[in-house]
């Protein structure tokens, strides 16, 4: 198991319509893969960008296809500037 993060550019403008079509595809993704869910951003804008990311904790190697597929049965593509990055991390174990 890991934590996904996924973040990307969203346009001031479409913030306010981009919201909630993540929400309902995170709460979706909660229902059918019992996934725990968060949405952040970055305090600051530049250029009327804003940073935006998405946290999944505890999935599987499976869930990132999941996902992407999530995303665009969701459009957010059309409401984010550029592409989606993903990023995997582990729990930290100690050296032995």
């Amino acid at each position: 198991m890991f934590d996904l993060y996924v973040y990307y550019k969203v346009r001031c403008e479409h913030a306010a319509r981009l919201e909630p079509l993540v929400r309902a595809m995170q709460a979706a993704l909660g229902e059918h893969r019992e996934v725990a869910a968060q949405l952040k951003r970055r305090p600051e804008m530049t250029d009327g960008l804003q940073t935006w990311m998405e946290v999944y904790a505890g999935v599987d190697a499976a869930f990132g296809e999941v996902l992407d597929a999530a995303a665009r049965g969701a459009g957010l593509a059309s409401l984010i500037e550029g592409p989606r990055h993903a990023e995997v991390f582990t729990d930290l174990t100690p050296c032995a």
